[in-house]
């Protein structure tokens, strides 16, 4: 069976970020990590609409020893805990590794899509920055950007203002 998914940035997306000087950062200790209201129902309508909810998240921040790993299980067991997640794609890479799964590289959608065998053209990503939609854009995903101060000239698909407005969207989309 060919599925769907709603493939969702994390930090900005499904948790709040760090602000510094206007730019974003992941929370790095589990009591920073703050989810943003709202996100499970929206996953949950989603999940009603028969997509898959997959998250594809960089954590670079494990490789440059700014974040221990237990913190980072604690989130997403959490986020597990919590929300109707499918799965959780994380890329602990560096960008010096060159790596293929960290974003704008689409590993992580690629290697969710032959796991679960996703058709990426029926499927969208939501996230926050000009990584999360060149990841979708070349995985062959619809992209939705959710509007912030940091990300004005990013090239998407859709621009929403939270991430409840993409479920009309991926309604639209999904006739």
């Amino acid at each position: 069976m060919v599925r769907k998914a709603v493939f969702l940035d994390r930090d900005g997306v499904i948790n709040k970020v760090i602000l510094d000087n206007g730019k974003p950062f992941s929370p790095r200790k589990f009591d920073e990590f703050e989810l943003i209201i709202g996100v499970e129902n929206t996953l949950s309508i989603f999940k009603e609409m028969r997509f898959l909810n997959i998250l594809v998240t960089n954590q670079p921040d494990i490789a440059r020893g700014f974040m221990k790993i237990e913190e980072l299980n604690k989130m997403h067991r959490l986020i597990k805990e919590k929300l109707p997640v499918d799965d959780i794609m994380v890329c602990m890479h560096d960008d010096s590794d060159n790596c293929q799964c960290r974003k704008p590289k689409p590993g992580m959608i690629l290697d969710a899509a032959r796991k679960w065998h996703i058709d990426l053209h029926r499927s969208f990503i939501i996230g926050d920055t000009w990584k999360d939609m060149e990841a979708g854009r070349s995985s062959g995903c619809k992209t939705i950007l959710i509007n912030t101060a940091y990300n004005k000239g990013v090239d998407c698909d859709h621009r929403i203002n939270d991430l409840k407005e993409a479920i009309e969207i991926i309604n639209g989309g999904n006739r």
